[in-house]
């Protein structure tokens, strides 16, 4: 029987062809450990070791969080949190700040505890789908698919509830993911944005200009909708900052949230 094998010519999901800037073939991009509870910890280290996995120029290791629940977002860096963000209908959030049209030189990656704390949602290879999709949202990666299907690939939306809640489907990094980041980095920058490396990044750390960058985890903040699946489950906002950058933020919204009306913005369909 023949396999068919991914090539990176099938690879076909960069989020807008954002990236971080970088002057190496490889590089690590550093991920802030902001979590409040054991459980969700593990889910980042798994999710850290799968992306690890793979012959990519993305490389991840997990440090010390330097953020808060809001997870305010530090230059050069994703921050990783969790919380109770309240029943505002979104499972998990990833936020990124662009320069230049491109680079990416920040990232946020939130859980909302709400849900997850519930029993459709309380399981733990749910929680892992949604931690390595959103942490792999602020390495320039989209989604494989939003239908629901799955890709046996976490940049999907297949959900691991309900009569699924045992399935390891979806949990991890495929092949395509893979390829599709080496497509992405398949080239180098003259410049930094990685681990606040360049000093023009360090500088967007600070001060009152570095407030005007982040997202928050309040629906305002996210700016205008620009793309949402059919099912209404996978929405993008941006918002474009006075400094010229702009915020762009996946949302992933529960199922309750999309049953009410698939079509509608779901931060006003309550």
């Amino acid at each position: 029987m023949l396999v068919a094998v991914a090539t990176p010519s099938q690879a076909t999901h960069s989020w807008a062809g954002y990236h971080w800037a970088r002057t190496t073939p490889e590089f690590t991009l550093k991920l802030g450990d902001n979590l409040t509870t054991a459980d969700w910890k593990a889910h980042l280290a798994q999710s850290s070791s799968d992306w690890n996995s793979g012959n990519s120029p993305v490389l991840t290791a997990v440090v010390g969080g330097t953020s808060n629940k809001r997870c305010s977002m530090v230059a050069g860096t994703t921050q990783v949190c969790n919380g109770r963000y309240g029943n505002n209908g979104w499972l998990g959030l990833a936020s990124i700040n662009i320069t230049g049209g491109v680079h990416i030189t920040q990232g946020s990656a939130k859980m909302n505890d709400t849900y997850f704390n519930s029993a459709t949602y309380n399981n733990p290879n749910e929680r892992e789908h949604v931690m390595c999709q959103e942490v792999a949202h602020t390495f320039g990666l989209d989604h494989q698919s939003t239908d629901g299907s799955s890709q046996n690939s976490c940049m999907d939306y297949f959900s691991n509830t309900g009569a699924n809640a045992g399935s390891t489907l979806s949990t991890k990094p495929n092949r395509h993911d893979f390829d599709e980041l080496s497509l992405i980095y398949s080239h180098l920058d003259s410049t930094s944005t990685i681990n606040q490396i360049a000093a023009e990044v360090v500088a967007m750390s600070v001060g009152p200009a570095a407030a005007n960058r982040d997202v928050g985890d309040e629906p305002e903040s996210w700016g205008q909708l620009v793309r949402q699946s059919a099912n209404g489950r996978s929405s993008v906002y941006e918002r474009h900052n006075g400094d010229g950058s702009k915020n762009v933020t996946h949302v992933y919204w529960t199922h309750e949230a999309t049953a009410r009306c698939p079509g509608c913005d779901h931060r006003y369909d309550r």
